[in-house]
């Protein structure tokens, strides 16, 4: 079984390497998840996800168990999940993003069945 800190870790390095993604190569991100007609608001959001991944990712090295890093972990989650979802049913968005939806939804389930942050 997974640690707290273990699931924001790997929490941490899924939203680096996604974050990073369309920075690094938007041709490919594109390929993958559809067309998107303001780059400039993908990359941002990228960037706050990496920002957000790079937080977890530290928090997990070191988390004492402070109550704002599990707020962090899960708000974000499901934020993710809230826009994807939201966004698939439109039919503005790619079905792929149902994947991301499912990884989320996975993520805060592992961070809130953990009791303690070993």
């Amino acid at each position: 079984m997974k640690s707290r800190t273990q699931v924001l870790r790997a929490q941490g390095a899924y939203y680096i390497l996604t974050g990073f993604w369309p920075l690094a190569h938007m041709a490919s991100f594109e390929a993958v998840t559809g067309p998107k007609t303001d780059d400039w608001l993908v990359r941002m959001v990228g960037l706050l996800a990496a920002v957000i991944g790079a937080t977890l990712l530290t928090a997990g090295r070191q988390w004492q168990g402070a109550f704002e890093i599990l707020v962090l972990a899960v708000g974000s989650a499901m934020a993710f999940t809230a826009v994807d979802v939201w966004y698939v049913l439109q039919g503005q968005i790619s079905k792929i993003y149902l994947a991301d939806a499912a990884a989320e939804i996975g993520l805060v389930v592992l961070l809130l069945s953990r009791r303690r942050a070993a």
